[in-house]
């Protein structure tokens, strides 16, 4: 099997195509690079100004070197194979969405450091229980969810359940797989 594009080399072929450089740009895009990009190596955190950075439709494997992006507001890791929601820690205070569907995440340990997250897309992963899906509660500033295509998801949908178990799960949500949630006036008093 060849050796995956590198961030770094990555960098350097985004750099030619758009004419900037990666440490002043506020917006890379590193999506299905070919070969695919298999970790998030130290490259990254060189880009101190990035806001949004895109390194989806890859094969990463593990969320790493988050370090230097103190601005980071939008992540997309969308068509990855990553497992887990580790290494999101340096970027607790800035990120505001977190594109991560189409992955192999079961356990929702380590998004609760994730304090002013609004967006949160993670269709067709993998979670199964509500144990997990509870420490979505544990985000204050959620407010759109979509959870398409995870086994939970799909089975509380089978029995109609779904939305009025979010509801009630995450008060403050207002949007639940790209539909307005509406409250009565009680529910949200």
């Amino acid at each position: 099997m060849s050796k995956g594009t590198s961030i770094k080399e990555a960098l350097a072929r985004w750099e030619v195509k758009t004419e900037q450089k990666s440490d002043e740009a506020t917006v890379v895009k590193l999506y299905m690079q070919i070969p695919p990009i298999d970790k998030m190596d130290a490259a990254i955190s060189k880009m101190e100004n990035c806001e949004q950075l895109s390194l989806s439709t890859n094969m990463i494997e593990k969320i790493s070197n988050l370090n230097g992006l103190r601005k980071l507001k939008i992540l997309c890791l969308a068509r990855n194979y990553i497992k887990n929601l580790g290494g999101l820690d340096p970027v607790s205070d800035t990120l505001e969405q977190l594109w991560i569907s189409y992955n192999s995440i079961e356990k929702l340990k380590g998004i609760t450091v994730l304090k002013k997250l609004k967006v949160l897309y993670m269709a067709n992963n993998s979670v199964k229980d509500w144990s997990e899906f509870n420490k979505l509660a544990e985000l204050p500033a959620l407010e759109e969810l979509l959870f398409l295509g995870n086994p939970l998801e799909e089975k509380h949908t089978a029995d109609g359940t779904w939305r009025d178990e979010v509801s009630r799960r995450l008060p403050k949500l207002k949007k639940l797989d790209g539909v307005p949630i509406v409250r009565s006036e009680e529910e949200e008093s």
